[in-house]
């Protein structure tokens, strides 16, 4: 396996708050990255040396003032935990998919944006996902124009570019190869070549997705309990999250209340890593079998030099342990070859890291 070269993500802080309050300098263009995720968005910009993220879920909600009767809002972890009933996920199958959930995704925007004091006078760059959908991407797009930021300058560029920038160098050297990308996305699977920034063939399909493995994982949970145990796809992810992993894994034991009173622990022995694993089976298919043969019969010669090279991993479902060195393994054998794959620090976080880069780049050449 390829080894992720030292990077930024090295001097990564995150936060999972509202309540950093970012200016700019003498008037100068502060860079931001920015993913609007189907469950989380992302914000990054630089603090001296370091870049510093902050990150909420990306939902929304709605509750009338007790004094006044007017309309206010929530978002984020506090709109989930204390509406989760009627919390809004605008983006929760990765674009939005008309005019309400448009307008819906812009107003959650606006108010995270606020909330951070992003100015006005800043470059923005937006990794976006890479996938057929015209009428998603115009009201993602809309979402975008909407913002009040980035007023010296707003770009987009491919998910899957952005997340790759950090795993292939320290700067933008991602930006001057031939390589292979595939995200492993909560919504998605997408798979895309690139050549000099150049994106050719984007593939994606949502039957492979990390939502997917969380209904398996609830579903696994059911029948390994024998019908006693029933897990909700919130509680199902965060097993996921916390146990799920190809190099180490150990059964854990959980505890749920009883219906009418007192408790049952349980423990899960399969559930969790055969849904993992089935997923990562069906991913390496969508590649080896889909995606690469038509790489191959549109390019043959950036399928040969990209395959060449390590395929970079983004996306959640990448930071699961062992699971770069599963992909390269499996990959492999479907090809009939040996396969290098590599991955940032924290794939989850990689795309926005790119944007930032990006953006940084256009904000020292404004």
């Amino acid at each position: 396996m390829a080894k992720a070269e030292d990077s930024p993500d090295d001097q990564v802080s995150t936060r999972s708050t509202e309540d950093e309050h970012i200016t700019t300098a003498s008037g100068d263009p502060l860079p931001y990255g920015v993913k609007l995720g189907s469950t989380r968005t992302v914000v990054a910009h630089p603090d001296g040396d370091d870049v510093v993220l902050s990150q909420t879920l990306t939902c929304l909600t709605t509750y009338g003032d007790a004094l006044t009767g007017e309309e206010q809002y929530l978002f984020g972890e506090e709109a989930a935990e204390q509406y989760p009933e009627e919390v809004e996920f605008p983006l929760r199958s990765g674009l939005p998919e008309d005019d309400e959930r448009a307008e819906l995704a812009a107003t959650f925007f606006n108010h995270y944006v606020e909330s951070l004091d992003i100015p006005e006078d800043s470059v923005v760059v937006y990794a976006v996902p890479t996938i057929d959908n015209k009428a998603g991407i115009r009201n993602l797009e809309a979402v975008i124009e909407r913002a009040a930021i980035g007023e010296r300058s707003v770009r987009s560029y491919p998910e899957s570019l952005c997340g790759a920038i950090p795993a292939l160098g320290d700067g933008l050297e991602a930006i001057d190869q031939i390589f292979l990308a595939v995200n492993l996305g909560s919504t998605n699977l997408e798979a895309c070549a690139y050549r000099h920034g150049e994106h050719l063939l984007p593939f994606a399909t949502g039957a492979v997705s990390g939502n997917e493995v969380d209904r398996r994982i609830a579903s696994n949970v059911e029948e390994e309990t024998q019908g006693r145990v029933n897990v909700d796809v919130t509680t199902a992810r965060e097993y996921k999250e916390t146990h799920a992993d190809f190099e180490a894994f150990e059964p854990f034991t959980d505890v749920i209340q009883q219906p009418g009173g007192g408790s049952h622990e349980f423990t899960i022995e399969d559930s969790v890593m055969d849904a993992v694993d089935a997923y990562l089976d069906e991913a390496v298919e969508e590649v080896a079998n889909t995606f690469l043969p038509q790489l191959a019969n549109d390019n043959m010669k950036v399928y040969q030099l990209a395959l060449d090279r390590p395929i970079v991993l983004t996306g959640g479902m990448a930071c699961i342990p062992g699971i770069v060195e599963e992909f390269e393994s499996r990959l492999g054998e479907a090809l009939q070859r040996d396969v290098d794959a590599v991955t940032s620090d924290r794939p989850d976080l990689a795309a926005t890291l790119g944007a930032q880069r990006i953006a940084s780049k256009l904000a020292s050449s404004d």
